[in-house]
């Protein structure tokens, strides 16, 4: 798998993040490349020089491959004479001038995605905080591969198209979930997207269209989730709000469709094309 510039925003921004929480000076890090046995270091930050760009890093070579091939964190407190990694990348790190450095693997479902690196100048103990951040750092970046890989399987399975009454509950499933996910995403243009989606999804040709006051995005998400049945506390857990939120919410929602109910709330949106 390659990794693609939106994935490689969230390595950024996660190293970026790692420096200013733990004092680093240098934080690097990079995603599986070539069939997932190899990452290859793209985004750097306190880096002096250009040694570690492009990198590619092998599963069991120096420090970055010990924690692929062994999907947990390793550190070091001097890179060039430890007896505890091979060094195939000594000259790139000495280079760069770096001496205490830590590895902490990306792991998706099992499978690591990438590596977040964090580094000193000096020959010092990186100490337990340093890692803890490190380690939390490359957490950010899996729930992120995560929400991303969601959502590229629920758009996949959006756009298929919905022939019968199951295919259809599929989508209306997908619609949900996709309005959930969107929040979520830190990519704008895959936020977009995903809005997009849902929004096609709703307007289906054979709906009738009528006259209705248009609904905020949290209305729709609320209302979404209320189609699904949940209750105004599993609403909430959903998407991240509280329950007399939900209420003031879905009170809006049916005001603007003139229901008395929810369901009839619900039933108002899905036949003017606002739920699928």
């Amino acid at each position: 798998m390659t990794a693609d510039g939106t994935e490689a925003v969230e390595m950024r921004t996660a190293l970026l993040r790692l420096r200013r929480a733990s004092g680093l000076p240098v934080a690097f890090g990079g995603l599986v490349e070539s069939g997932g046995r190899q990452i290859r270091i793209r985004e750097m930050t306190g880096t002096a020089t250009a040694a570690l760009r492009a990198l590619a890093v092998s599963s069991g070579n120096g420090l970055g491959g010990k924690a692929i091939a062994l999907s947990r964190p390793c550190a070091v407190t001097d890179y060039s004479s430890s007896r505890h990694i091979s060094h195939e990348y000594d000259m790139a790190v000495e280079t760069e001038g770096l001496r205490s450095v830590l590895a902490v693997p990306v792991v998706v479902r099992r499978r690591v995605r990438g590596v977040v690196y964090g580094a000193l100048r000096a020959a010092q103990p990186l100490g337990d905080r340093t890692l803890g951040l490190a380690v939390a750092a490359a957490r950010d970046v899996e729930q992120a591969l995560v929400v991303r890989d969601e959502a590229r399987t629920l758009l996949t399975a959006a756009r298929e198209p919905a022939g019968d009454c199951g295919a259809w509950e599929r989508v209306r499933e997908a619609h949900g979930a996709l309005r959930a996910l969107a929040p979520r995403i830190g990519d704008p243009a895959l936020r977009a997207e995903l809005l997009t989606v849902c929004e096609r999804l709703a307007s289906a040709p054979e709906r009738v269209t009528a006259p209705v006051a248009p609904l905020a995005p949290r209305e729709i998400d609320v209302l979404t989730w209320v189609a699904s049945g949940a209750t105004n506390a599993g609403v909430g857990e959903r998407l991240g709000l509280r329950p007399e939120t939900v209420k003031a919410y879905l009170r809006s929602a049916m005001r603007k469709l003139d229901a008395h109910t929810r369901w009839e709330a619900v039933s108002t949106a899905r036949r003017t094309g606002l739920l699928p």
